[in-house]
């Protein structure tokens, strides 16, 4: 005669015993969604001050000149002056700007993409006597404050030999000044491109590498064809920072370029402004279409932007 036993049965937590955790749970789901709650306002509070001054450029470009003597203008306009994009642009040749400053930050985008990016590589994958010392060397330049380069800088394009009527030693010309050799040279690499190639570079398996020496390609192949693909989001991070450090640039186009064709866009600005007054509706349109490129391209990089700086700091 078989015997069937009845199955076990699991236990079940009764209602004293499972209430601590389950009210535990809760309690820890209704703090996690406060702390999102305070995070999204604290987001959003952030995210509205920094539109603020984008805000008041569009509004006030789009003001009359009547509204722009007043004490207290209202907040929207009572009419908007389109007019003053058209006027902006006829008032000074930004045409000629703005090729400048397009020719000038696409000249220092792919200088920094393959100097920076070789030197980058180097420093991670290839082992050779003072690399560590040239890396801190990246690094302290890092902490060289921009403006206090600049009297260096300008003496070195002032005083170069053999350019702009200069001899051997640098005497009796010009040098560089009011050249593109001055807008271009000296911002072509930077030391933070550097940094950043060489950390992305150190996060790439060796084993690419390797496996690609075994097949027999060269190292500039491997830098070429098989890390660097790996990396695009810090070609795209740096690609972007440097146009826009490059196309924003004002003080050091201002000092070394004297002639009206040399001129680059945020130079041009100046000509709403003089000792005695401000047109600050013309100047407004002015800065909006000069501010259209740099969103027009974080739009299309804001991906790879992100990531690259998300993993800077891996290796």
């Amino acid at each position: 005669m078989t015997i069937v036993k009845a199955p076990k049965r699991a236990p079940q937590h009764t209602g004293p015993t499972a209430a601590p955790g389950a009210a535990t749970l809760v309690d820890h789901k209704r703090k996690a969604r406060f702390r999102r709650g305070l995070l999204c306002l604290a987001l959003i509070a952030i995210a509205f001050v920094m539109l603020v001054p984008f805000l008041w450029m569009i509004i006030t470009s789009l003001r009359p000149p009547s509204e722009l003597g007043m004490a207290n203008p209202p907040l929207i306009p009572g009419e908007l002056q389109w007019s003053n994009y058209s006027d902006a642009l006829k008032a000074a040749p930004f045409a000629t700007y703005a090729r400048n400053s397009f020719i000038i930050a696409i000249s220092h985008t792919v200088l920094n993409l393959v100097m920076a990016s070789m030197a980058g590589y180097a420093l991670a994958r290839l082992k050779f006597r003072g690399s560590t010392l040239i890396m801190g060397a990246f690094i302290a330049a890092l902490m060289i404050p921009t403006y206090t380069k600049i009297v260096p800088e300008f003496l070195i394009v002032r005083f170069m030999p053999f350019f702009g009527g200069n001899d051997a030693f640098g005497q009796g010309g010009i040098g560089w000044l009011d050249s593109w050799w001055a807008l271009i040279i000296p911002g072509a690499v930077t030391p933070f491109a550097v940094f950043l190639f060489r950390q992305f570079y150190a996060s790439v398996p060796v084993e690419l590498a390797e496996a690609a020496r075994l097949d027999g390609v060269s190292e500039f192949g491997i830098y070429a064809r098989i890390i660097t693909p790996q990396i695009k989001p810090a070609i795209a991070t740096v690609a972007l920072l440097t146009f826009e450090s490059s196309w924003n640039n004002f003080l050091w186009p201002l000092l070394v370029t004297s002639s009206d064709n040399l001129r680059v866009i945020q130079v041009g600005l100046s000509v709403f402004q003089n000792e005695n007054t401000t047109q600050w509706s013309l100047l407004m349109a002015g800065t909006a279409l000069a501010t259209l490129p740099m969103v027009a391209l974080f739009l299309l990089g804001q991906r790879y932007f992100v990531d690259g700086f998300t993993h800077a700091g891996i290796k």
